[in-house]
């Protein structure tokens, strides 16, 4: 494990480059979106709430009167509107240079997305693979470009559960939390591998925030309710949460498939370095499988990187 200080202050110049970020409104994304913004980046803010993209659009630019955002309206929910925005940012941008699958939820009662999917996985697995595909040219024609999607140190506990990935028979939130957050893992080692095949000059890579105060870490998916207010104390803010992301979005020494996490106890906290993935997380098989269901349930086009 790599024990290297790192800050925002070692993001490099993003002056000209085209990024994206989901959930980008509030939390991770909004830090994520405001530091790319303030080191140069035309930053995309893809929310599903238009008025609070627009008011993060407003924040950010309030702090760097010189940045550039826009506000994408985005509901991973629901397949349709990946499309859609997927073809508006399309017809504006020819680059994307950077894109951040960060947008997530944690559901403590089971329901749907609007193409039947459970919640959790629709909107933190399969949404993101959709839009990852609709994003693809603009990503596979800007050099040096990145994918970079979040995880948790919940994938840990997290298991593919093919016979029911959609909870049908049995539904625990935090079971569907935790395969979710694996799901995102095994995408990264599979679009990576896919994109290396092609030769692509794009890669793929995945962070994690560690425990940190946002409206999903606040909500302490492997604490009991007692010990919720307890952990809180240990949590980070969102800024700091965000530097993991941030590290695998623009540090130039990183390469494909890597995992960014806090290197402190239980990668809880502590500063952006690259951190051990569980034994799940690596196996090949499962990722090739759920790649296949995954984009069998989206209908998403990856044919640009048959090798």
């Amino acid at each position: 494990m790599v024990r290297s200080r790192w800050s925002e202050a070692e993001i490099p110049d993003q002056e000209g480059r085209v990024c994206l970020v989901t959930g980008a409104n509030s939390g991770l994304g909004f830090e994520i979106a405001r530091a790319l913004a303030e080191h140069g980046a035309h930053v995309a803010l893809a929310c599903r709430d238009p008025l609070r993209g627009a008011d993060a659009a407003n924040r950010i630019s309030e702090r760097q009167p010189t940045a550039t955002v826009e506000v994408v309206h985005l509901d991973l929910g629901d397949l349709r509107s990946v499309e859609t925005a997927s073809a508006a940012f399309a017809g504006k941008h020819d680059r994307l240079d950077l894109l951040i699958n960060n947008a997530g939820i944690a559901a403590s009662v089971r329901s749907v997305t609007a193409q039947g999917f459970e919640a959790q996985l629709g909107v933190n697995h399969l949404g993101h693979v959709a839009l990852t595909a609709g994003l693809l040219p603009a990503l596979l024609s800007t050099p040096g470009s990145r994918v970079v999607s979040v995880s948790s140190y919940m994938h840990r506990f997290g298991r593919i559960r093919f016979d029911d990935l959609h909870s049908e028979r049995r539904y625990s939130s935090k079971t569907a939390y935790a395969q979710s957050k694996l799901a995102n893992l095994l995408f990264t080692t599979e679009l990576n591998l896919r994109l290396h095949a092609a030769g692509a000059h794009t890669i793929a890579l995945s962070a994690h925030p560690g425990l940190s105060a946002t409206s999903i870490g606040q909500s302490d998916r492997t604490s009991s309710a007692a010990a919720r207010p307890l952990a809180r104390r240990f949590m980070q803010p969102p800024q700091e949460g965000a530097l993991p992301i941030l590290r695998a979005a623009t540090d130039p020494s990183a390469v494909g498939d890597e995992f960014y996490g806090p290197y402190g106890l239980l990668q809880s906290s502590g500063s952006a370095a690259l951190v051990p993935r569980s034994r799940r997380a690596r196996d090949r098989d499962t990722a090739s499988r759920l790649w296949e269901v995954s984009a069998d349930a989206t209908g998403a086009d990856y044919s640009a990187l048959k090798a």
